[in-house]
């Protein structure tokens, strides 16, 4: 038996993201404000649109890694292999871009790490079954406890961004209703 590299989106973004981890944590910690969308929004700064993109990859520290990156792990092979590595990065890189941009206009704290993603797949798995016509009674049950346990959340002062696991939801379930209906 040999090892295979099965799910190359998947593998990637999480090797990635771990040599961001390190690189940020490790060896030269400044280097993380790269990889945190801030509140406000330079236009003449390149580095403003290069952090639309980045923050899916730094972390404030290793639990918060390893959290996102199991479920991402454990849902994004099979996410890759319905939906294909080609539209699999369009929505990750779509919900990245899409929470940096809300983050700004609606929030006034940075945004940083992988989360909004966990939930993109989180949503898009409860599609797996679907068919067209109809919506997944697992849909909607993952969805209530979903948006409900965020909402609540949303309360606790706890520097968790629940704005951006919402989005990463809503965005997940448009793209799982509009993939599948085919």
């Amino acid at each position: 038996m040999k090892v295979s590299y099965n799910s190359p989106v998947v593998l990637n973004f999480t090797v990635l993201a771990v040599v961001v981890y390190l690189l940020t944590h490790v060896l030269f910690p400044p280097l993380l404000d790269w990889f945190v969308t801030y509140p406000s929004f330079n236009f003449l700064q390149p580095l403003s649109y290069f952090r639309l993109f980045s923050h899916v990859l730094g972390h404030a520290n290793l639990s918060h890694l390893i959290g996102n990156f199991t479920y991402i792990l454990l849902l994004g092979p099979i996410l890759e292999e319905k939906y294909g590595s080609q539209n699999l990065i369009i929505m990750i890189l779509l919900t990245a871009v899409i929470t940096s941009i809300l983050n700004m206009m609606f929030m006034n704290a940075g945004l940083l790490g992988a989360s909004g993603i966990v939930f993109l797949f989180i949503m898009l798995a409860s599609f797996t079954s679907f068919r067209s016509g109809e919506i997944p009674l697992t849909f909607i049950l993952v969805f209530g406890l979903f948006i409900g346990q965020e909402l609540l959340n949303g309360f606790k002062n706890d520097q968790i961004s629940q704005f951006a696991h919402i989005l990463g939801g809503i965005i997940g379930s448009i793209f799982g209703f509009n993939l599948n209906k085919k």
